[in-house]
């Protein structure tokens, strides 16, 4: 570069440095870099520490150390005197030697405070170097350490510093509470874990190929790539980031990118909006006249009680919309596929709509929305915040609720067992909702409260407390009854009968779901301009949910589980619209409105009338812990593990 072409690169740097001083000016900011020495008060100061030669990105530069040079700058350190001025020809011979064989050699000289960087020596190298946007740049660095105070900034900032004694980089910025966390575990180390030079090396790289494809992706300016690439490591792995071809790095983190702040809207009814007469008509041109789903299971239909619930609910779909949808079916292990196989077949295959039915299979579920965006995804899950993927599940507690009337009218003791499964969302109301419904018809009622995920067998423990009536596992399809199943009653005679379970009818699910697929009822639900994860959280209303009743409960009791199975499911009846208290003797509702469905939904207390305690996570038996990590109602304060599902 000869020194013409030099000034003319100043030029154009201080015309962007002269935009971004009007603009900040034109919106009231302060047009200059900030400056350490007037934000900076020694009484909070807890020491200094010298780092040494450190690289630290150049989007960490946000400030000088003393005003000496203050208005030479904008606030993006492009320069703003004049062509003619000593200060320019010393930015123009840098601008030679950056773009020359020598380059910039020297390092700057920089103080940091509360992860910001403020130029004590070097202001034009950086000025020069964000100006053909080097990401980083190499500085002796002085740490002005913050005394402790409980803010939000100097708790963020000391995650910082846990995470920077371990991995020694300064190249993130992450705001969110203990997302250092996250990204140590998500890419592979164990939460003390120490980095070497080459995984510092490898990290530095995988990082700097991400922003490579993020700038591919057109990712918005204030779009944080930490917090981006964190999202992104929560769904594929480092090593993948290296093996995917640049269009594919491109579409997965277009995919990703919405899930960031996403939120969870959820769908409690079935029935879409009526389309008006012009929008049927256009709607008739474009509509499919035939779907091909896929259904993807995380275990065989023969090794899972739950896989082939959903199997049994794909061959009655398929066969009430004869002609109009065919489906094929697919296990994690068939064919020695893992998820991401099995979902690749399928796409291969020709499906349009892909069922996936676990909780489990849900980050195969997001990698899949990215490579095939023509094909509607969901997953069997709750509260998931991925608006690439729609999620889908009960509202089992109604059933749970008649269930619990009918302990409540038939206990001898008073007494009543419930075996809740896991602290997943929408178990805590489940508990509750039988706790209410039991109090509905025996104000004297008390629930003793087991967890199968705590232990093997319950059963025998609550029959020795004295409880006569049990809610056990629910019944997890119709057509197979099940002893000890659902609704249990201790006879006189040590006899356990069977009275009846909720259940799950998932034919009529996914029957109403494609059916709506196919008359255009795809894209009706629109909750406001910013992106958030749809949730199906369909109930007895639907028919999606019922209670089957078994021969053994009385007429009466029948009778009074039809009432009770009517109103619900024509809206006359709330289990939670009455006076509630916890355990801690807290009201959480005088009667007098319904709760929301995301109140229900994210339940984490117990009814007064409830013995016992939602389990910690270290009481959780090993195969429960990673769907707790999934869907737990405490998930977001669990610590994040190295190859555990990280949210």
């Amino acid at each position: 570069m000869n020194r013409q072409e030099a000034v003319n690169e100043y030029r154009q740097a201080r015309r962007r440095g002269m935009s971004q001083y009007r603009e900040d000016i034109r919106e009231g900011k302060y047009p200059y870099p900030a400056v350490l020495e007037e934000l900076l008060e020694e009484s909070s100061v807890a020491g200094r520490i010298e780092l040494g030669l450190v690289e630290i990105p150049m989007s960490g530069i946000t400030g000088i150390t003393t005003s000496g040079r203050q208005r030479a700058f904008s606030t993006g350190f492009m320069p703003l005197l004049e062509p003619d001025t000593e200060f320019a020809d010393k930015w123009v011979t840098l601008c030679e030697a950056h773009l020359g064989s020598e380059g910039i050699r020297d390092p700057v000289r920089c103080f940091e405070y509360l992860g910001h960087f403020y130029v004590q020596e070097g202001n034009k190298r950086v000025s020069v170097l964000k100006f053909f946007d080097a990401p980083v740049v190499t500085a002796s660095v002085l740490r002005i350490l913050p005394k402790w105070q409980d803010t939000p900034q100097v708790r963020q900032y000391y995650e910082f510093l846990s995470f920077y004694q371990r991995s020694g980089l300064y190249i993130f910025r992450l705001e969110e509470p203990g997302a250092y966390e996250k990204l140590q575990a998500a890419l592979g180390f164990e939460k003390e874990h120490v980095w070497t030079e080459e995984e510092q090396r490898q990290v530095k790289s995988a990082f700097v190929r991400f922003c490579q494809g993020a700038v591919r992706a057109n990712v918005p300016g204030d779009a944080s790539l930490s917090a981006l690439f964190l999202n992104w490591l929560t769904a594929y792995s480092p090593e993948e980031l290296f093996k995917l071809e640049p269009e594919q790095l491109r579409l997965s983190i277009i995919a990703l990118l919405p899930e960031l702040g996403a939120g969870v809207a959820l769908s409690t009814e079935d029935a879409p909006a009526q389309k008006g007469v012009l929008e049927r008509l256009w709607g008739a041109v474009t509509l499919p006249s035939h779907l091909h789903a896929a259904f993807i299971h995380a275990y065989s239909p023969e090794q899972s009680d739950w896989s082939a619930a959903h199997e049994q609910g794909r061959l009655k779909a398929q066969e009430a919309l004869t002609g109009k949808v065919s489906s094929s079916v697919y296990w994690v292990g068939m064919d020695r596929m893992d998820a991401d196989g099995c979902m690749a077949r399928a796409a291969a295959e020709g499906a349009q709509v892909l069922f996936a039915t676990a909780p489990s299979l849900i980050t195969a579920c997001r990698k899949a929305a990215a490579a095939y965006p023509h094909i509607k995804i969901l997953n069997c899950s709750v509260a998931m915040p991925y608006p690439g993927v729609r999620t889908y599940y009960c509202r089992i507690y109604e059933g749970k609720f008649i269930a619990g009337a009918l302990a409540g009218a038939m206990t001898r003791t008073d007494t009543l067992g419930y075996i809740a499964s896991s602290p997943i969302f929408g178990v805590p109301a489940g508990i509750n909702a039988f706790a209410l419904g039991a109090r509905l018809t025996n104000p004297r009622a008390r629930v003793l409260l087991r967890w199968s995920c705590v232990e093997d067998n319950s059963l025998p423990v609550l029959l020795a407390a004295g409880a006569d009536l049990i809610s056990n596992r629910d019944l997890p399809f119709p057509g197979r009854p099940r002893e000890q199943w659902g609704l249990n009653l201790l006879e006189a005679n040590g006899t356990v009968r069977s009275l009846g379970s909720p259940i799950w009818n998932w034919g009529i699910f996914y029957e109403k779901l494609l059916k709506g697929i196919l008359q255009g009822h795809w894209g009706d639900t629109v909750y406001d301009s910013e992106p958030r994860a749809l949730n199906y959280w369909w109930g007895m209303g639907s028919g999606v949910v019922d209670l089957q009743l078994s021969h053994h409960l009385p007429e009466g009791m029948q009778t009074l589980a039809g009432l009770l199975r009517e109103d619900i499911a024509r809206g006359r009846l709330q289990p939670f619209r009455r006076a509630m208290q916890d355990q801690q003797a807290q009201s959480r509702s005088n009667g007098d409105r319904d709760l929301s469905p995301q109140e229900i939904l994210h339940m984490d207390w117990l009814c007064d009338n409830v013995e016992g305690h939602i389990p910690a996570f270290e009481e959780l038996l090993p195969q429960a812990q990673n769907l707790v990590r999934l869907e737990g109602v405490y998930r977001q304060w669990l610590p994040p593990v190295a190859g555990g599902p990280i949210l």
